[in-house]
């Protein structure tokens, strides 16, 4: 169904709140799928033999692979196409794909079925971000892009919560079969509730009906220094977030002695409390401050990131669980303060018919970079000093990633120089 056919402007604005809604649910449901295999690493790892190094692969690099590649194709389609009919298929294969990774016996059928839930993850996040922008104006961008990232704290603790419990209560097998089919139940409901609105419809110039080939996108992005600087720093920033979000849960049953259900608990309320926090904070600063100092998209990130980090050796060196806790939630939220002003400034550096593919390149440069290797860099670190720390080692890979937030901050601190020429008039 092509987009020339949208509903007037007026019963977009009716369903404004349920569409937001419904769109956290579903990027909910896609980080519970991404995420719950973090706390079923540790019964994993124990029933099919694994080391952390296939661990990291399993859980980064089998995701990433069609994940990134095919998430450009995908969101050309959307730039062109129904978003809403590309993000049912795309939330019916990854719940598939998940239900699928409870039948896995050995190392590599587990490492297909996650290639598979990649492939279905494609063409869940890129047209959410173009739709969301044809459904709030400019000054809204920032926190409406939070509010659909709140998808990722949430799904990350249910995930995390739910895995530990069906793992401790019945089988990892079945946290798997339960959020897969779950999923393939909210696809039918996101389709026939969810209205596609006309694209550009609170930008000064509309989209033109012929949408650009790559080949213009890709000319346009070149010229575009801001770009660039934000996708390789978010991709360096979510090496230390995604390999975080995995591998905290086995640190706290490795270092801390928790069983498997009490480290779920305990982390999930780590992220949602930090995570829900942290990402309405840089939507509301991002709106603030960045709407009329566009540098500001890139600053404030850059400066939770290096505040973010002594933080983190505090709270991963502490003897003390209760004080792990409690400092662990300030770079928890310090972490997630990027989305929302960095989706919208990208949002903003090109025409709206490029919104789908560039959000899509810069998916496939932040995730291919940070899934594909942060999990597993960590997981790879950690075995290598196994043998002189034991059980500690993730302890001390988890420490060196924090150089990642470095690297990124250095990045944005460089893109804020470019935004306000690079931004789209």
């Amino acid at each position: 169904m092509s987009d020339t056919t949208a509903r007037p402007p007026h019963d977009v604005e009716v369903n404004r709140a349920y569409v937001l809604f419904i769109l956290v649910v579903v990027y909910t449901f896609n980080f519970i799928d991404r995420q719950i295999v973090g706390i079923l690493a540790v019964p994993i790892k124990a029933d099919l033999g694994l080391s952390d190094t296939q661990l990291g692969l399993m859980g980064g690099l089998a995701f990433a692979l069609f994940y990134t590649g095919l998430g450009i194709p995908v969101a050309m389609l959307a730039d062109r196409f129904s978003r809403t009919w590309i993000m049912t298929a795309a939330l019916t294969i990854w719940s598939a794909m998940t239900a699928a990774s409870g039948l896995a016996t050995n190392f590599w059928q587990l490492f297909a079925a996650r290639l598979g839930v990649g492939v279905g993850e494609a063409g869940g996040v890129a047209p959410a971000y173009s739709l969301i922008t044809d459904y709030f104006p400019p000054d809204q961008r920032a926190r409406a892009l939070s509010v659909y990232s709140f998808g990722i704290p949430i799904g990350s603790a249910i995930g995390i919560v739910f895995g530990g419990i069906i793992a401790s209560l019945i089988n990892w097998r079945y946290a798997f079969f339960i959020v897969g089919l779950a999923g393939i139940v909210l696809a039918p409901i996101f389709r026939l509730t969810i209205k596609e609105p006309p694209r550009g419809r609170f930008d000064r110039e509309r989209a033109i009906q012929a949408a650009p080939r790559l080949k213009e996108i890709l000319s346009t992005l070149l010229h575009k220094p801001s770009f660039w600087l934000l996708s390789f720093g978010a991709s360096f920033s979510s090496m230390m977030g995604y390999g975080v979000f995995f591998w905290l849960p086995s640190f706290f049953v490795r270092s801390y002695d928790l069983t498997l259900l009490n480290a779920s608990l305990f982390y999930g309320a780590v992220l949602l409390i930090g995570g829900l926090a942290g990402i309405w904070a840089g939507g509301w600063l991002g709106d603030r401050f960045g709407h009329k100092n566009h540098a500001q998209y890139a600053k404030i990130p850059a400066f939770a990131f290096l505040i973010s980090i002594p933080f983190y050796v505090l709270a991963i060196l502490s003897p003390t669980l209760t004080v792990t806790f409690f400092v662990l939630l300030v770079p928890t939220a310090l972490g997630l303060v990027w989305l929302g002003p960095v989706i919208s400034a990208i949002q903003h550096v090109v025409r709206p018919d490029m919104r789908a593919t560039a959000s899509a390149i810069f998916l496939f440069i932040n995730n291919l970079i940070g899934i594909g290797l942060g999990t597993y860099a960590i997981g790879a670190l950690s075995d290598a000093l196994a043998t002189q720390f034991g059980d500690d080692s993730l302890r001390y890979s988890i420490l060196a990633g924090t150089g990642f937030y470095i690297i990124a901050s250095i990045f944005f601190f460089q893109a804020a120089r470019w935004l306000k020429k690079d931004w789209e008039k």
